[in-house]
């Protein structure tokens, strides 16, 4: 909830501490933002543009599958990721996860972390207002990842970056030293029985390095761990695969369906990612 988390809050305007007051959220020099009835609260700037956030659809889709469990060993590898590196400290400071989406992976993170506070970080409010219930121990505000992110300074002991974009210079100031950062990054090999059938973006096999060389100028690249597996998916959820990333946007429905009635049922899927491992410098 905000107001377990208002401590770790910054304003997006002055970057003041944010404090909670009655039913919003305000800094010293009088910027405030009202909170949601659903518990979360905007701070994006006013001139900020949220036309890359997903869509209600988008965020449904994702929840469902999500929610069937079918990227379970993701969620299972990045929570014990999460408890190795905060087994030695630092103390104090949040989980924060930078493109949250709905907060199913900060949710299996916080359940490996007793002792945290989770900020699940995202531009879309309907993936927000889903994660501002997704556990006890969080809460959630919409921002934008290519902006000043709305934490204070050395806030966080750790950050999750699940299929989302990475801002290395704000990573780094809202971490904590000794801090650390997990980035799950699908590999080439992810959704590959759907990339051509279905026409899906396809993922490079240069994709870890490129993430590195942004990375690496602000933090300490650690460990890489690979999680693959197969999924044996109906039609019905190799839709919500589509619907619920960014080959959503450039996949015609009336296209996408006559693909789709071509696949067998159920479709071996594999599903592969790379958890990479960094520290603050």
């Amino acid at each position: 909830m905000l107001h377990d988390i208002a401590e770790y809050l910054a304003c997006p305007h002055c970057g003041a501490d944010l404090a909670l007051a009655g039913s919003a959220l305000r800094c010293t020099a009088g910027h405030s933002f009202d909170i949601a009835r659903q518990g979360y609260a905007s701070l994006l700037p006013g001139d900020a543009h949220t036309g890359t956030g997903d869509t209600a659809a988008m965020v449904a889709a994702r929840d469902a599958f999500l929610g069937a469990g079918r990227y379970t060993p993701i969620a299972d590898a990045l929570a014990a990721c999460a408890a190795d590196a905060l087994a030695g400290g630092p103390e104090g400071g949040c989980v924060a996860d930078l493109g949250a989406g709905t907060g199913y992976y900060l949710a299996a993170v916080l359940d490996r972390l007793p002792e945290r506070l989770g900020v699940a970080l995202d531009i879309s409010k309907y993936a927000v207002r889903r994660a501002a219930r997704a556990h006890p121990r969080s809460g959630a505000v919409v921002c934008d990842a290519w902006r000043p992110l709305p934490l204070r300074d050395a806030s966080a002991a750790l950050v999750l970056n699940v299929f989302a974009p990475r801002n290395g210079p704000e990573i780094r100031r809202v971490l904590r030293p000794g801090g650390t950062l997990l980035v799950v990054s699908p590999t080439a090999r992810h959704l590959r029985e759907l990339v051509g059938p279905l026409g899906l973006l396809s993922v490079d096999e240069d994709k870890d390095r490129r993430i590195a060389e942004k990375l690496d100028p602000h933090l300490a690249p650690g460990q890489r761990h690979q999680v693959q597996w197969t999924m044996e998916l109906s039609r019905a959820e190799a839709e919500s695969v589509v619907a619920m990333g960014p080959s959503a946007w450039h996949t015609g429905a009336e296209r996408l369906t006559e693909r789709l009635a071509a696949l067998p049922e159920p479709v071996p899927v594999t599903a592969s990612v790379t958890v990479s491992v960094y520290h603050r410098r």
